[in-house]
C-alpha cells in the first residue's frame, strides 16, 4: 500500500510546488492589478468648508481629519477649474485635524472642484470637495428648506446648517413657520410673541427661527419666509381680512373657493383674489411686519395651482395667473432689498413669472408630468420664459406612495432623477432636516442611508464643480451620435437605451449620458421606491459627427474618481470624432473643446 502512495505524494508535492512557483513569479509579471482609486476614502475624513458659497475674494476655510497613524504625513491639494489644474498646495497633516485656507481666483460666479491626497498614498486615497464663488445665490440656487420649529438647542440646529452646508445648499425655505397665512407673524402689544402655534399646532419658537436665520446667515445662506400669496382662515374678517377680496366658485357667491385640511388643524385655507389692490396691499404690509421682527432675506411664495373656474366679489371671472406678475411687481416695490420666490405648480403661472421681478424659476412637479424627459422639458420651458436669466429650482418629491410607511429612500431612484434634473440645468428642492417625499415638508418616514448621504454628497459637489458646464447660459444643440458596443442611443428616456443631449457655450460642447439600460420604470418619482440600480458599464465606444476642429476631449463623472476630471484619448476623421467613455453608471458627462 505504502509503495503505492509514494509516487502520488511526490506528483502532489510538485504539483503544490508550482503552483507557489506561480503565485510568487508569474502573478507578479502578468497579473498585477492595476491602479485604483477608491471612491469611498477611509482615510481623509469630514472634509468640509465653512460656507455654502462665497464672495469674490473671500477666503475659503478648509477642515479634514485623519486617523492617528497618518498625523504626520503631508496632504496635496489641487484645485480645479473644469479641466484645468489652477493652482496646488501641500499641508502638512500634523494632528487628526487639519486645517488650511484658499484664495480662489477673483472672477464671480464660478465653480471649482478641490481635490484632497495623502502625498503618500495618491492612488488609494482621495477626497474632493466643490467650491461656488458667486456674489448672488439666484444665479446657481441651490434650495433646501426647514419645517420644525419648536424649541431647540443650538447644536441641535448648527448639526442641521452644517449637514446641509456640506451639500452647498445656498438658500433655506422657512416652511409653515407662520401663525396665520393671513397674519405670518403674530404679535402681542405690537410685539412679537415668543411662542406660537402653527396652522398644524405644532409649536413654533422665535427664537428657534432667529438663530437658524443667523447660523444660515454665517454660511452665507439665504433665508426665505413661506406664505401664500392668497391664503386667508376661516375667520380672517377678525383681523382686518375684507370679504369683499375673497374668491368664491359661483357668481352668487353661495361657495368660497378653499382648500381643505385636517379636521384637527386650526382652519381650512380660504383664497382671497390676488388681483385685489387692497389684499396686495394688506398682505404685503403684513410680511413687513415679518420683516420687522425677523431678519429674513426674502418671501417664499406658495400658490395651490388651477382651480378651475373662480370670481371674485362682484361675479367676475378671474385669470389667477395673469394675477401673479403684478403682484410681484408691487411686492418687489414695496420691499425692494427683499427676495422673492413663486411656486409654480405643474408650472401653472411660469409663463408670466419668467417675466417677473423673482429671484430663480421654482416648479413643483406633480404626476401629470411625471416622467424623466418632463423634468427636462419643464427646465428648458422655464429657460425660455425667462429668457434665459433665470435657473431653475424642482420640487420634486421622490418615493411618494413608499413614504406612507417607514423605510429608506431607493438610492437608484434619487441618483437617476437629480442626473435628470442636473445634467438639464436645474437643481432639485430636497434636502432639509430630513430628504422630502411629500408635499408637507414635516412628513419624514424615510431616512437616507449613510450610502445615499454620501454617494449624494458626490452628485452635490459635481452641481457646483461643473456649473459652469450645467447652468451657466448654455445652448442645446443637436447631436448625431452612435456607438457600435453594448447599447443604443435615445433622443428621449427609453428603456435599455442611454439618453444623450448636448449643449454648447463658446468654445465647448457639452455631452450628458443618462444611463436607462437596466431602468425598470422611465417614471422619476419611482414612487415605489423599485427603481433599478444601473450595472456600471465599461468600455463605451462613442463616435459623433462633427466638423469643428477639436483641441481635447475630457468627462467628468459623479460616480467615478469623486468628479474628478479625465482627459480621454480621441481619434478626429471624416467630420465624426472617436472616443471611449471608461465606464458609465447613472450619469457621465463630456466636453469636447475646440481649437479657438
Amino acid at each position: 500500500m505504502l509503495s503505492k502512495k509514494k509516487p502520488i505524494i511526490i506528483i502532489l508535492f510538485s504539483i503544490i510546488l508550482l503552483v507557489i512557483v506561480t503565485a510568487v513569479v508569474i502573478k507578479p509579471l502578468f497579473f498585477q492589478k492595476k491602479p485604483q482609486i477608491i471612491e469611498e476614502s477611509s482615510i481623509i475624513q469630514h472634509l468640509t468648508i465653512d460656507k455654502a458659497s462665497y464672495q469674490p475674494k473671500e477666503t475659503v476655510h478648509f477642515n479634514a481629519k485623519l486617523p492617528a497613524e497618518y498625523s504626520d504625513q503631508m496632504l496635496e491639494i489641487t484645485y480645479y477649474h473644469l479641466n484645468d489644474v489652477i493652482s496646488k498646495q501641500k499641508v502638512k497633516a500634523d494632528k487628526k485635524e487639519i486645517h488650511w485656507t484658499w484664495k480662489p481666483p477673483k472672477e464671480d460666479f464660478k465653480g471649482y472642484l478641490v481635490r484632497v491626497q495623502l502625498e503618500t498614498q495618491t492612488e488609494q486615497d482621495q477626497q474632493t470637495i466643490a467650491v461656488d464663488v458667486s456674489s448672488d445665490w439666484s444665479k446657481f440656487p441651490r434650495y433646501g428648506f426647514l419645517s420644525k420649529f419648536h424649541d431647540m438647542s443650538n447644536k441641535d440646529m448648527e448639526s442641521v446648517i452644517s449637514w446641509l452646508n456640506r451639500y452647498h445648499i445656498n438658500g433655506l425655505q422657512f416652511y409653515d413657520w407662520h401663525y396665520k397665512h393671513h397674519q405670518p407673524i403674530k404679535l402681542e402689544n405690537n410685539e412679537s410673541a415668543v411662542h406660537w402655534e402653527d396652522i398644524a399646532n405644532r409649536p413654533t419658537s422665535l427664537q428657534t427661527i432667529k438663530s437658524y436665520i443667523e447660523l444660515a446667515h454665517n454660511r452665507n445662506m439665504k433665508t426665505m419666509a413661506y406664505n401664500l400669496l392668497y391664503g386667508a382662515f376661516a375667520e380672517a374678517e377678525k383681523d382686518g381680512v375684507k370679504t369683499e377680496w375673497r374668491l368664491f366658485k359661483d357668481q352668487q357667491k353661495n361657495q368660497h373657493d378653499y382648500h381643505p385640511l385636517p379636521e384637527e388643524w386650526k382652519s381650512d385655507v380660504f383664497l382671497v383674489n390676488p388681483a385685489n389692490s387692497e389684499w396686495q396691499t394688506y398682505l404685503i404690509n403684513q410680511q413687513k411686519k415679518v420683516y420687522e421682527n425677523l431678519p429674513f432675506d426674502g418671501w417664499h411664495i406658495d400658490q395651490l395651482g388651477p382651480r378651475g373656474n373662480v370670481y371674485d366679489y362682484n361675479g367676475n371671472f378671474v385669470e389667477l395667473d395673469e394675477s401673479f406678475k403684478p403682484f410681484m411687481e408691487h411686492i418687489k416695490k414695496e420691499t425692494p432689498d427683499k427676495r422673492i420666490v413663486m411656486n409654480s405648480v405643474s408650472q401653472y403661472g411660469q409663463k408670466q413669472l419668467g417675466d417677473a421681478p423673482v429671484d430663480f424659476l421654482y416648479t413643483e412637479v406633480w404626476d401629470q408630468d411625471k416622467y424623466y424627459s418632463d423634468l427636462k422639458r419643464i427646465i428648458d420651458e422655464n429657460d425660455h420664459y425667462s429668457k434665459g436669466r433665470y435657473n431653475s429650482i424642482l420640487a420634486a418629491y421622490m418615493n411618494y406612495e413608499f413614504s406612507n410607511q417607514p423605510g429608506e429612500f431607493n438610492i437608484p431612484g434619487i441618483l437617476l432623477t437629480n442626473s435628470v434634473i442636473f445634467a438639464s440645468g436645474g437643481s432639485h428642492l430636497e434636502l432639509g432636516e430630513h430628504m422630502l417625499s411629500k408635499e408637507y415638508f414635516p412628513h419624514e418616514n424615510l431616512k437616507m442611508s449613510k450610502s445615499l448621504q454620501s454617494k449624494l454628497l458626490h452628485y452635490y459637489d459635481f452641481l457646483v464643480a461643473y456649473e459652469n458646464l450645467l447652468r451657466d447660459n448654455l445652448k442645446e444643440v443637436p447631436i448625431a451620435i452612435g456607438s457600435s458596443d453594448w447599447v443604443h442611443f435615445s433622443t428621449q428616456p427609453e428603456k435599455g437605451k442611454i439618453w444623450s443631449f448636448a449643449k454648447q457655450k463658446e468654445n465647448k460642447k457639452v455631452i450628458h449620458f443618462i444611463n436607462f439600460f437596466d431602468a425598470t420604470t422611465l417614471e422619476w418619482r419611482d414612487t415605489h421606491a423599485k427603481q433599478a440600480e444601473p450595472q456600471n458599464r465599461k468600455q463605451l465606444t462613442v463616435q459623433i459627427e462633427e466638423t469643428k476642429l477639436i483641441k481635447k476631449v475630457w468627462m467628468a463623472s459623479p460616480d467615478k474618481q469623486n468628479g474628478v476630471p479625465i482627459s480621454l484619448n480621441f481619434k478626429q476623421e471624416n467630420h465624426k470624432v472617436i472616443f471611449t467613455l471608461p465606464s458609465l453608471k447613472y450619469w457621465d458627462m463630456v466636453v469636447i473643446e475646440y481649437e479657438q
